[in-house]
Formats: structure tokens, sequence, C-alpha cells
């Protein structure tokens, strides 16, 4: 065997993933087939939840450091705004972040947890059996076969790994025509509602935002289908200029464009996460329009739910069932991200018809329930895992891990980092729960809970267990703690591969 995975595309989700994978101890493959990173940066803005995550591996100060933050987002350019000051998180705002500069301190995070990323190689071809996963590629110094017990397509919505594995892809073709450039604004006056701002009118929709100074992000989009092909003719500035005059009737002076590029509104979703020793993650497994700054945050969503279920199962300690929990748990999530950008898209046509139906939603995001319920389905803090089988239900089982006090968090976040699951010890039970998570001390470390209140969390920061209170006896506690242990983390005392250099140490 080569390696234990293989993963394929070097962009923000394959990084991470492959990253996440090396802290569970697997060993790590990725194939990019671009010699050099582009540069561009399509996504720029990183969501709540994802921020709780990098703050758990230690790693949220990089992507802060010279990038500004918003506790606001808008919905289908409706007015008021969500509000993320009353998100129920440790980070409530977005990060304003190029692409370009996550998929740079992403890389080096990969690196420093040992994965070998090979540059300038592309996958041609896979050959699965019940067994291993054999790829065909493609490189400068000419083609080689690669032995893997599992491979994954992190390589776009044009996914190699997607159609050479034969998984199905459905959903709607696009509707929407639609370009996105990142230039210089002679005047940005000129734009009538500024920037940032929006402007719809009878021909389209323009947004501009900058993303710094001297450099405005423009999109428009025009409600008529695309040509056929066109998604592979390059983007001109006349072109672009041209639709922006199309759009308002203004010309706008624009120029020294950084990039410039063309999309739709093609929805799909992968028919299945994963085919045998094949899986998807990112865009490879769903692709939407880009609206709300949310493929990214729910492509990295997906390599840390995946992450530490294949490592766990390549090393040896997985229970039956967890690997195919990823599928289960992160496709209804995507579902909803799909019917959601539609949704915003629909507010967003400039047919007449469509502004009753804005100005009700206008007075909808002016109630606080309907402004949080939306706040956290975009932030992706709205995810519930079903839960594992257990006696007693509790609001917190499968929710991202809540807010902690300060000492305590910094203790979770330390074992978390390591990619290990937590033990939040309950007062009342600490002592027989710590006897209890002993026997899973190289899977799941443990905190004092000093508010009395016990969790459980799984190396990716969601809920597996909460302690049911005071009105559940003692032994049935403890017994639900057991039975989370084994649903999510394997048999006690389950030997797996010695960890990797970078794995902390933690308790």
């Amino acid at each position: 065997m080569n390696t234990d995975v293989v993963v394929v595309g070097g962009g923000p989700v394959g990084l991470l993933l492959a990253a996440e994978l090396r802290l569970g101890g697997a060993r790590v493959v990725l194939l990019e087939r671009l010699t050099e990173p582009s540069g561009h940066s399509r996504a720029f803005r990183m969501q709540a939840r994802m921020l709780d995550v990098l703050d758990q591996r230690g790693l949220l100060g990089r992507f802060t450091e010279g990038n500004r933050t918003w506790p606001k987002a808008h919905f289908a350019g409706l007015e008021p705004l969500l509000d993320f000051g009353h998100l129920h998180n440790e980070h409530p705002y977005a990060l304003l972040i190029p692409q370009a500069r996550t998929e740079e301190l992403l890389e080096e995070y990969a690196l420093s947890c040992g994965v070998e990323i090979r540059r300038g190689h592309a996958l041609t071809g896979l050959d699965a059996t019940p067994s291993d996963v054999v790829g065909e590629v493609d490189s400068p110094e000419g083609t080689y076969r690669l032995r893997s017990q599992y491979l994954v397509g992190c390589d776009g919505g044009r996914s190699t790994v997607r159609k050479l594995a034969g998984i199905g892809f459905s959903g709607s073709a696009p509707t929407v025509r639609a370009l996105l450039a990142d230039v210089e604004l002679a005047d940005p006056g000129q734009l009538p509602n500024g920037v940032p701002g929006t402007m719809r009118t009878p021909r389209g929709l323009l947004m501009a935002i900058s993303l710094q100074p001297g450099v405005t992000r423009v999109l428009t989009t025009e409600f008529t289908p695309p040509e056929p092909g066109s998604e592979h003719t390059p983007v001109t500035l006349d072109e672009l200029r041209e639709t922006v005059r199309r759009i308002t009737g203004i010309d706008v002076a624009m120029d020294r464009p950084r990039w410039l590029s063309r999309f739709a509104d093609t929805t799909r979703l992968a028919d299945t996460y994963r085919h045998g020793r094949v899986l998807l993650a990112g865009d490879a497994a769903h692709v939407h329009f880009p609206i709300g700054a949310q493929g990214l945050n729910l492509g990295l969503q997906d390599a840390v739910n995946l992450g530490w279920k294949l490592a766990g199962t390549i090393v040896g300690w997985a229970p039956p069932g967890l690997l195919d929990s990823y599928g289960s748990e992160r496709r209804p999530v995507a579902e909803r991200v799909l019917r959601e950008t539609r949704v915003q898209l629909m507010l967003m046509a400039p047919d007449p018809k469509v502004d009753p139906l804005r100005e009700m939603f206008s007075e909808l995001l002016a109630l606080p329930e309907v402004n949080s319920r939306l706040a956290h389905e975009m932030t992706g803090l709205d995810v519930r895992y079903t839960p594992s089988p257990g006696r007693y239900e509790h609001e917190l089982l499968g929710r991202p891990c809540p807010p902690l006090a300060e000492a305590v968090g910094d203790e979770v976040r330390t074992v978390l980092r390591t990619g290990r699951g937590v033990l939040l010890l309950p007062d009342g039970t600490a002592q027989e729960a710590a006897g209890l998570a002993t026997d899973w001390s190289h899977r799941v470390g443990t905190v004092p809970a000093e508010d009395g209140a016990g969790l459980l969390l799984r190396p990716d920061g969601h809920v597996a267990w909460a302690d049911p209170g005071d009105g559940v006896p003692r032994k049935d506690a403890l017994l639900e703690l057991e039975d989370a242990l084994l649903h999510w983390f394997g048999a006690p005392g389950c030997t797996a591969r010695p960890r990797t250099h970078h794995d902390a140490t933690g308790r």
C-alpha cells in the first residue's frame, strides 16, 4: 500500500481534510493538478461556525491577523441585515478573508501535520476494489499508479473523481448568468448604492463590496440562461463593463482586474457521498449559486466531519457505521444550503411580481426570531446531527459545542486541537465518568466542567452526550455516557496506530 488516503484537490477543502486525517494518524498524499496556487479568491468570507472550528484547532489567530470581521450579512440583498451579534457561539461574526489567503494558511497547516502534497499531479483514472483504490496519475515525471485504502475527491464541481467513480450528480440546469471580478473603480461613487451595495433593476442585479483599499468585488447577475458552452469562454474587462452598463444604465469606470470569472446557478448534489472506498467532499459533492459565502464553509465542514471518521476507520478503532455517518450527516446539510441559496436567488429576481414578496420578507427579517433563525442557518450554527440512540433527549445533542467558560474553553481547545474528542466531567459523577473514560483515553481527553454540566464532544466539536441532569439517576447517566463512547469512539481499550509527531499530548 503506497498510502492510507489519497486526497484529490488542493483547495481549502482538500487541504483541511488532509490535515484532519493526519491528526487522526492516517498517512495522506494530496494530489493537485496545478503546479502553483491560482491566487484567485472567489470566496472571501469565513462563517461563524467555521471560526469556532479553527479556534478549536488552534488556528484562528493566523486567519484573523490583518483581516476584518463583520457582524452582519445580507439575505437576498434585503434590509434589515442578518445580525450575527446574537449567535450562540464563541465567535459571533464573519471573517473577511480572501480564499487565496485561506488556501495559503491551510497549506502551511497541512504541511506542518505531515501531509505529502504533490503539485502538478492530476488523477486520470481509478480502479476501486473492495480492498483498495488504485489511481492513475499524470505528473511532470510521467504517469504512475498510486494505491491507497481510500480516495477522496475534493476536486470541485467538475470533479474527475466523481465522474470516474460513476457517482450521479442530480440537480437543475442553470437559469442565470453571472460575472465575478475584483477590479479597481475610478470612482466608487458612480455606483448608485455605493460600496458595499446592491442594485436591482429590471435587467438584473449588481452587487459590490470592498475587499481591500482600492479593490472592489463586482458581481453581476442576469436572469437569462447562459449560452451553451460559454462557461469555458474567458471573461474580459470589456465584457464586464458592458454587462454593468446593461444592468445599471451607467458607464462605470473600472480597470486593473485582479481576476475575472463567470458562473451560473447550476444546483447539484451528489447522489451519494461514498461509493465503496471512494468519497466526495466540498464542491465535488455539491454546487450552488454563490450567495451568502456558504459554499466554502459547507465544504470545510465536510472535511472536519469526514477527517476523524475516516482516520479512525483506517487506524482501526472506528465502530461499525461510523464512516457511513459522514454522508448521512452532511448530505442533508447540503440539501438545506441548496434550498436556501435557491430562495435567495428567487427573491433577487428583477420580475416586478417578486416585489411584494421582497417587501413581506423584509418585514419578516425585522422580527428577531426570523432574523436569528436565518443567521444561524447561514452560518452553519443551526446544524444538528442525529444523536446516538439513548434513553434521554437533550437539546444540545448533535449540535455544535455551546460557548464555555473561558478557562474550560481553553482546556477543551487544547484537547480538540489534537484531533481527539473531549469529555467535560459532569459535577456529581466526575469520578465515575473519569474512570469510565480511561478506557478511551487515546481517543478522548478529559476536562473538569466548572459549571457542573457534563458534555462529550466529538473531534469535530459536536455534542455526542450531555449530562441529563439532576432528575436522572447517576447510574443511568453513566450508562448513557458509555453508550455514546461506544457509538462514536468504538470499543474500549482498542489500540490504534501510534499518533503522528504533530499530535499534542493532552490529558
